[in-house]
């Protein structure tokens, strides 16, 4: 009798607990909801907490409304035109003898968070002698004594 006793009391606990969870994950979600009235968001640049790349934060504001969220510039990351811009790029051009690079433009395809992108852009490399090609080699197989 003692151990019916107890599992109800267990169980009516762990309802409890459950019911109160779930109202409060409600009320969470209805006061996100209550200030997100505003539909014209202008989002910042990524910023990253430590460094140069990372976990960072990027600011947005709408009217007199101001949210930070979450976000990562990758540590890879080389472009001076964003990561929030996402372009469409061309074939390399040829080598340029005078200045030793070379060149291709990539066209707008889409721009995140609002971010205000160049429509186009030229993005260079210098010209490498050497030229990648695949091997028919085996690559890290055994050793090579």
């Amino acid at each position: 009798m003692r151990g019916v006793l107890v599992l109800l009391m267990v169980s009516l606990v762990a309802i409890n607990t459950v019911a109160a969870g779930g109202k409060n994950r409600k009320e969470k979600a209805k006061s996100s909801k209550s200030g997100s009235e505003c539909t014209d968001w202008r989002y910042g640049n990524c910023a990253p907490s430590n460094g140069d790349c990372g976990a960072g934060f990027r600011e947005g504001s709408c009217d007199q409304q101001t949210r930070k969220m979450k976000c990562k510039v990758p540590c890879n990351w080389k472009k001076n035109f964003g990561a929030d811009c996402k372009y469409r790029f061309g074939s390399w051009g040829e080598c340029d003898p005078n200045s030793g690079s070379r060149t291709r433009t990539g066209t707008l395809k889409k721009a995140l968070y609002n971010a205000e992108c160049q429509q186009t852009i030229s993005v260079s490399k210098s010209c490498s002698g050497k030229t990648k090609s695949k091997t028919n080699g085996k690559k890290g197989r055994g050793k090579e004594n």
